[in-house]
């Protein structure tokens, strides 16, 4: 079951925005020491695919991630998500790392709400720091981890 009714101009943008392109871009601003994240809404409903998430891009770049996944979807091109993904950033591969359901209330609202609850697949597009390294591997920065915290279990990204 998806969302099909706005209360207010807030939820009828998504419900326009997914029916207009088949997916919505939310960005919650950083505040304070929290990274900013950005997430889809709409990529399951439209194409089958899980929702993405990103944590610590800026806005417009998150976006751009996003919407480089939307356009592949549009094409039938999927990214394999047990694979790393070299389309995304430039001279950058990514991962995805699957999503618990624990962690969505206090990331992806939005998305609860339109799904009308956690039945959807969320995955997290994790990036490397300019160093080439992941949040997980031992030569991250304390500092690169708290910015990009991975929201799935260590065992899912070993």
């Amino acid at each position: 079951m998806v969302q099909t009714t706005a209360r207010d101009s807030g939820e009828q943008k998504v419900l326009d925005h997914i029916a207009t392109y088949g997916w919505h871009c939310t960005n919650i601003l950083e505040e304070g020491a929290l990274p900013p994240w950005t997430f889809s809404i709409g990529f399951y409903s439209s194409w089958q695919f899980p929702e993405l998430i990103t944590i610590g891009l800026k806005r417009d770049t998150a976006h751009s991630v996003l919407g480089i996944v939307a356009a592949m979807l549009r094409r039938g091109a999927a990214p394999a998500l047990r694979l790393p993904c070299d389309d995304l950033l430039e001279n950058h591969s990514c991962r995805f790392v699957e999503v618990p359901k624990s962690q969505y209330r206090e990331h992806v609202g939005w998305a609860r709400w339109y799904y009308e609850g956690d039945d959807f697949p969320l995955y997290q597009i994790v990036w490397p720091s300019r160093s080439g390294h992941f949040p997980w591997e031992q030569e991250s920065t304390p500092e690169f981890r708290a910015w990009q915290p991975v929201l799935g279990h260590a065992s899912i990204v070993a």
